[in-house]
């Protein structure tokens, strides 16, 4: 279990993010045209899972615009936006945006994905969606980088997370 906080109050998560070195843990996650999508989906591309609470929030708006343009031209790379949102808000929201460069899933039908990344949040106001995190994946699947962001309303650190990729 990890400790983060929620504007200063300490709240709980439901385990660890995966070990660097390790496979990740495949998902199962519902796009925008209501398909489900695994890992398998984007064999062969590293990967940057920026897991957010909501996109309905400017710091997780702000990490996704961030990421978006940091995929500007990198064909080897896919930035997957996970949240707790409807697939048709997450849709919207990148719409609106002009949010070409990544690819929103929801955990619509299930919050096994949570669970096995370790970011299902267990206690305080936001019991039930994720944590903040960063995990980026490389093209054969392996972990080479994770942050569990300590404080739900602070920015990743961009730097380190894009440096793995």
């Amino acid at each position: 279990m990890a400790t983060i906080t929620l504007q200063g109050n300490e709240i709980h998560t439901n385990g660890e993010l995966p070990a660097t070195g390790a496979q990740a843990p495949d998902f199962k996650l519902v796009d925008g045209d209501l398909n489900d999508r695994g890992l398998a989906d984007y064999k062969g591309k590293k990967k940057l899972l920026n897991i957010v609470p909501s996109l309905d929030t400017p710091v997780c708006a702000t990490s996704t615009q961030k990421f978006n343009e940091a995929a500007k031209g990198r064909d080897d790379v896919v930035m997957l936006i996970i949240a707790a949102d409807l697939p048709f808000a997450m849709t919207r929201f990148c719409t609106g945006e002009k949010l070409d460069n990544v690819i929103p899933l929801a955990m619509m039908r299930s919050r096994n994905f949570a669970k096995d990344y370790g970011v299902l949040i267990n206690d305080g106001p936001l019991a039930g969606i994720t944590a903040r995190a960063i995990v980026v994946i490389d093209e054969n699947d392996k972990v080479v980088y994770t942050e569990m962001v300590p404080e739900i309303a602070q920015e990743p650190d961009y730097e380190k997370a894009l440096a793995a990729l």
